[in-house]
């Protein structure tokens, strides 16, 4: 066994001479625990959360995105949408059409967005699952529907259990505003209401899904689209599959996918987990005050020790590697008790839900806390130990062992 650990681990374990040191050593494992065991749970939380809001955000939202660089609309006539469809890895393209609106039900109005899709958007998404009230239709026999996100049918006090249920709906004229009478600034129409949805907030908060053809007729938009969605067969490179539509579309238009379309989403939720995973850090490093203490007191109370291994032959350099050694063991055992308790408990949640969201059911998205153990976030939590503790250990046993030398040339 290497001399230096032996040492350190006889220093860790043994008895000393005063009770109080070896109180303080096991504070300090304890405390680096408590940190490592913060931070691996905190993480695994928000990587939970993030995982919910972007299975939410899949739910509605296609693999890729296709949009005008400029402009904002799509000639359906020109646009190669044959040669996309010929790829083997699309499993389905949907023309949308949005626009702002002004929806009215009775006395009641709030402005959203007029989104219309084209045939087989349904099947292609998981709107079946996300239907809270009424029934999935968009069209039939002729007739169209709207399917209402929950905020929207919130706002406007709407029951879609009620057959005469109609959707007033506004959109603004294409033309010059400016030569138009108000009454001719809107085209308005009305349609029939089929159910509710709900998936994100934001989404269910604005928006309201109806049938293509009806909404490009609203809107003026017959023969165009304002966005293609194009959905990936599973087990797709998204990223590849991105490139070959690239090269199909050429550079007049932009390709996005999930993350893209909601990037500031992403980037938020990702600046939060970092912003704790700094504040977290940073109570780390004051746990690592208690090492800084513990190691101090040891250094001295071995003082007797230290002239012992110097006459045995042991150099400055040796007595600077075994309290490094003994300060990097204190972290390390803490930080692997606190990685190990905080690995069962995020894995207990993953697996048997023991953390209940508060509130009646139903009252959220989901029943109980999201938590995804990610072993990246694992590694580093544990490095994120081993530099605390490393950096504390080496500034304690350069100022310590200083110290003794200056005492003893001065006795």
């Amino acid at each position: 066994m290497n001399t230096t650990f032996f040492f350190a681990k006889r220093y860790l374990l043994a008895r000393k001479s005063h009770n109080l040191i070896n109180i303080i050593t096991w504070i300090s494992v304890l405390g680096v625990g408590v940190g490592a065991f913060a931070l691996i749970v905190v993480l695994s939380v928000f990587n939970g959360f993030e995982k919910v809001i972007s299975t939410m955000i899949s739910q509605l939202s296609a693999d890729l995105v296709i949009e005008p660089a400029s402009g904002k609309t799509i000639q359906l006539n020109t646009f190669p949408m044959e040669q996309i469809l010929a790829l083997d890895a699309t499993r389905g393209v949907v023309k949308i059409v949005e626009e702002d609106a002004l929806f009215r039900y009775g006395s009641r109005q709030h402005v959203g967005v007029l989104r219309g899709v084209s045939e087989g958007y349904e099947a292609l998404t998981a709107m079946d699952s996300i239907t809270i009230q009424g029934s999935l239709l968009l069209e039939y026999s002729g007739q169209h529907y709207a399917m209402l996100g929950s905020g929207v049918a919130w706002y406007l006090d709407i029951n879609p259990r009620n057959p005469a249920a109609l959707l007033q709906v506004l959109v603004p004229s294409r033309g010059n505003p400016s030569v138009m009478q108000f009454e001719q600034a809107f085209n308005q129409d009305a349609i029939s209401i089929s159910g509710i949805y709900s998936s994100q907030q934001e989404m269910d908060a604005t928006h309201v899904i109806v049938p293509y053809g009806w909404a490009a007729s609203l809107m003026e938009y017959e023969g165009m689209a304002t966005s293609i969605d194009v959905f990936a067969k599973n087990k797709t490179s998204i990223k590849e599959f991105k490139v070959e539509i690239k090269q199909i579309i050429g550079s007049g238009f932009l390709v996005k996918d999930q993350f893209e379309q909601q990037e500031t989403l992403y980037h938020i939720m990702r600046s939060e987990k970092w912003a704790i995973y700094i504040i977290l850090t940073f109570i780390l490093i004051m746990a690592t005050f208690n090492v800084i203490g513990s190691l101090s007191m040891l250094i001295v109370d071995k003082r007797k020790d230290i002239n012992i291994l110097k006459y045995l032959g042991a150099d400055q350099v040796f007595l600077k590697r075994l309290f490094l050694a003994e300060g990097l063991m204190i972290s390390v055992l803490g930080g692997v008790i606190g990685l190990l308790a905080g690995i069962i408990l995020v894995l207990a949640q993953e697996h048997f839900g023991l953390l209940k969201l508060g509130g009646e059911l139903g009252a959220f998205v989901i029943d109980v806390y999201p938590v995804q153990l990610v072993w990246q976030d694992v590694m580093m939590v544990f490095l994120t130990v081993m530099v605390v503790g490393g950096l504390s250990a080496v500034f304690t046993v350069y100022k310590a062992l200083k110290r003794i030398k200056t005492l003893r040339l001065m006795e």
